[in-house]
């Protein structure tokens, strides 16, 4: 594989397939797959994501906006995608899209109502959340009957899905709460689709769902951080590969005195003779301030290098003393040996933040299967 001659976040295809097949494989053959696309698919790229996804068989897409799910299909993605978080103005544009919303509260149902009737459709697919403990978004226990109601009364919609969200599935010191979402769920759907012609899709299982809980698998998963390599547990992550590697090159290799400082505020002060290397990246492109001053580092030639000082718009300083490298060189940011959650975890928070903070400028450069 040739290195990287820029800063590079390289997706690989490969893993993808690797990480949906695994998951695939802990349901029943039933049971369909949605795959949640969000927020540029995790920081990745939605578009050569979703395509690859589509190739490998899912069933359906997830994303939080209506700009993503517009943006899917400009590019050619025909399968279903749930809008997880539509706003009332979209309403059009989700119909005009063929996207499919979430319905979460009664002024979203009334209103998504209004419109389909205004547009003349019949039988639009939307998808009823529940709140069953997240308390984010859905509607409550008391609201089915309302929800009932509403549905009822109108031709203009179909309830595709029914759906809610649990809030720790990853955790096992959680697992009475989480049985307790999982019966609320069950409750409440039945009291919702009792006397329904057909039965909607029912889901509830996010990645750590599936793999913690697969008898609440019900006819439909969910998944998004599972496909891009995490499995919220480090029992899990070895069975998953992380899509995506981020890469840069030295630019410049200096050296140091005692006394010297490096970077802003002069916050990296040199205690011995040391060897310096500047790198293209920083927190506009995603690696925030919180790895700065030794926080975290990258690898480089094999051996690690921490970062020195603060963390520049574009530019990171890291301590390459002892390590035989050279300006040009290739630099592992974060992927391969240097796993993305240690690289989180060095600065204090989690796999989904560092990914999904990757900028758009940052060249992204596809792995095939």
């Amino acid at each position: 594989m040739p290195e990287a001659k820029e800063t590079v976040l390289e997706i690989d295809l490969g893993a993808l397939a690797h990480n949906y097949r695994y998951l695939r494989s802990k349901i029943d053959k039933e049971v369909k797959f949605l795959s949640v696309v969000k927020a540029f698919a995790y920081g990745n790229d939605s578009v050569i994501i979703a395509r690859k996804l589509e190739e490998l068989g899912t069933d359906y897409f997830a994303v939080a906006y209506v700009e993503e799910g517009v943006h899917l299909r400009k590019n050619g993605i025909t399968k279903p995608i749930l809008v997880l978080h539509p706003q009332f103005t979209h309403f059009e544009e989700i119909i005009e899209n063929c996207l499919e919303p979430n319905i979460y509260s009664e002024k979203i149902l009334r209103s998504f109502i209004q419109t389909a009737e205004r547009l003349k459709q019949k039988d639009y697919p939307v998808h009823i959340k529940f709140n069953t403990g997240l308390n984010r978004l859905g509607f409550d226990d008391h609201e089915v009957q309302l929800v009932r109601k509403l549905t009822a009364e109108t031709s203009t919609i179909k309830i595709a899905s029914v759906f809610s969200h649990l809030a720790a599935s990853e955790d096992w010191k959680e697992r009475d709460f989480t049985v307790g979402q999982i019966d609320l769920f069950r409750k409440m759907t039945w009291e919702l689709i009792k006397d329904m012609d057909r039965e909607p899709l029912l889901h509830i299982c996010n990645t750590s769902g599936v793999i913690n809980y697969p008898k609440a698998a019900f006819s439909m998963v969910r998944s998004g951080i599972g496909l891009y390599g995490f499995g919220n547990d480090k029992t899990v992550d070895p069975y998953l590969r992380p899509v995506s590697t981020l890469k840069t090159i030295i630019s410049q290799i200096r050296k140091l005195d005692k006394g010297d400082t490096v970077g802003y505020n002069r916050s990296f002060k040199v205690e011995k003779p040391t060897r310096i290397a500047t790198l293209p990246v920083g927190h506009a492109d995603g690696i925030n301030r919180i790895y700065g001053n030794g926080r975290a580092g990258v690898y480089i030639n094999g051996s690690y290098a921490p970062i020195a000082g603060n963390v520049c718009m574009d530019i990171i300083m890291v301590d390459v003393t002892g390590i035989d490298c050279h300006e040009g060189d290739e630099v592992i940011v974060f992927g391969g040996p240097h796993h993305p959650v240690k690289f989180a975890e060095a600065g204090g928070t989690i796999s989904y933040e560092l990914i999904t903070g990757i900028q758009r400028r940052v060249t992204r450069k596809v792995i095939p299967e």
